[in-house]
């Protein structure tokens, strides 16, 4: 069976991002929780509030690392794996890529070195400061990641003359038309990911009777957010579906199963597309919802699948299921809050065990929503690598061969499944031991067999024997 060095550098290149992709959606979200409860103990000096950023810290610390280290390998595939796009968008992605260097990446790097070490060592303004700075980092960082991948949706402010991307104009290029939608729904997903995140750990931890002071701090400020922004994200995604059935009216019809351009058009819950019949099997749906949704019309007009070449659809079983899941985990989101605010209604947040341990079964499911929406925004986007104008097949590196792509692929497979259980672990000690009262850090950790120390206002998040680095 002869390898396509096409098909292997697509799936080596989604697993890379899809890997990093889960990391930097935290990220974002926990920085800006972080510096929230440094501005907090600042103001309040109350020690919960400084437990909990002590606690969070660690935890940042960790999962930065791995979005750090996998990110790096995703611009050395540009040249290896598709040199004719890089050398094709040079004149627009090479400025992108390192003004996120400069003005993210540094900014970044400089203040976690004070947010992770500097505490006790030194004032307690500047240890806040530096918070606010790594959050601020994160943002800048996302804003031009998301406005570059954002332009291969909506190219724009460019022309492509002799297979050569040329800036016409940078301010439609950065804030081409899919861009603010983007970012809006990115944001708020990294927002998702940390308040379930915070609010799963925490809902663990008064599970066990660990520090319920802090942790039921914790509980309340998140589902106070999950309860305004996870029905804040169902609007963004209606506005970027919107948006996206302008520029992209292929890939919202593989997300809705439509094939052929119609009016009256139904929300299909379950179908199985046959994409080489070009229709649907075992459909179930609401009538006219999906032209509801799409066009706030009953009898709206959306696209089909059909209106395109087949050599120029994407995978419409693919995207379709994606959009499903994704939306399936948005929608148990909502529902997941507001049970939060019938339950604080009662007074029973935080003893209501079954809600605590569905808090704590919830914590993987942001990662795999957005996991679920790359899939479909980049999938939706076949064969197009930008949109419209290039290819997959014609940013290929010419010389790559099936077997150099499978030898890096798997390469990646298995040196990525060592970092994710390097990390994993260590996550898993840091949140196994993390909360422990003080009086009773001199126990020795029955998973781990290692004695842990007690930890003064002093210790900066890799004084303990939970250290990552050192361990």
């Amino acid at each position: 069976m002869e390898l396509d060095p096409l098909v292997l550098s697509r799936l080596q290149f989604a697993f890379v991002v899809s890997f990093h992709a889960i990391f930097p959606v935290f990220t974002i979200g926990l920085a800006s929780y972080i510096a929230l409860l440094h501005g907090l103990f600042f103001k309040t000096k109350n020690p919960a509030w400084d437990r909990l950023s002590l606690f969070w810290t660690k935890v940042f610390a960790v999962v930065f690392g791995m979005g750090v280290v996998s990110g790096i390998v995703m611009s050395f595939q540009f040249g290896t794996n598709w040199s004719n796009f890089s050398q094709a968008s040079s004149n627009f992605l090479g400025p992108m890529l390192s003004y996120e260097v400069v003005t993210a990446f540094f900014l970044e790097a400089a203040f976690l070195g004070v947010l992770l070490f500097g505490r006790g060592k030194v004032p307690q303004g500047v240890h806040l400061f530096a918070a606010i700075m790594v959050a601020v980092g994160t943002f800048i960082s996302s804003f031009w990641i998301l406005s570059a991948n954002s332009w291969l949706h909506t190219p724009a402010g460019v022309e492509l003359v002799d297979f050569r991307f040329h800036v016409t104009s940078w301010s439609e290029a950065i804030f081409n038309p899919s861009f603010p939608y983007r970012f809006m729904h990115m944001a708020v997903a990294s927002f998702l990911t940390g308040g379930f995140v915070v609010a799963g750990v925490s809902a663990w931890f008064l599970l066990r009777d660990r520090d319920p002071e802090a942790n039921r701090r914790a509980l309340s400020m998140c589902l106070w957010l999950l309860l305004f922004l996870a029905p804040t994200q169902a609007v963004i995604g209606d506005f970027h579906g919107i948006n996206t059935l302008e520029h992209q009216p292929t890939k919202v019809a593989a997300m809705e199963g439509h094939w052929e351009t119609s009016g009256n058009v139904p929300l299909l819950l379950f179908a199985i597309p046959d994409q080489e019949a070009q229709t649907n099997h075992f459909e179930l749906g609401i009538p006219n919802l999906a032209s509801i949704i799409l066009t706030h019309s009953v009898d709206g007009e959306v696209p089909g699948i059909s209106e395109a070449a087949p050599e120029e659809q994407p995978p419409v079983l693919i995207v379709f299921w994606g959009f499903r899941v994704m939306v399936g985990i948005g929608l148990l989101m909502i529902a997941v809050a507001l049970t939060g605010l019938i339950l604080r209604r009662k007074g029973r947040i935080y003893d209501k065990r079954l809600f605590l341990k569905g808090l704590t079964a919830m914590i993987p499911m942001p990662f795999i929503a957005v996991l679920a929406g790359w899939i479909v925004t980049e999938s939706g986007r076949s064969p197009w690598l930008v949109y419209g104008m290039m290819t997959h097949a014609e940013g290929l590196t010419p010389s790559l061969t099936g077997p150099m792509a499978l030898f890096t692929l798997i390469g990646y497979v298995l040196v990525y499944a060592v970092v994710f259980y390097a990390g994993i672990y260590y996550l898993t000690r840091v949140v196994r031991n993390g909360m422990l009262p003080e009086e009773e850090r001199e126990t020795t950790d029955e998973n781990f067999k290692r004695p842990m120390r007690p930890m003064s206002a002093a210790h900066t998040p890799f004084d303990d024997d939970v250290d990552p680095v050192r361990s």
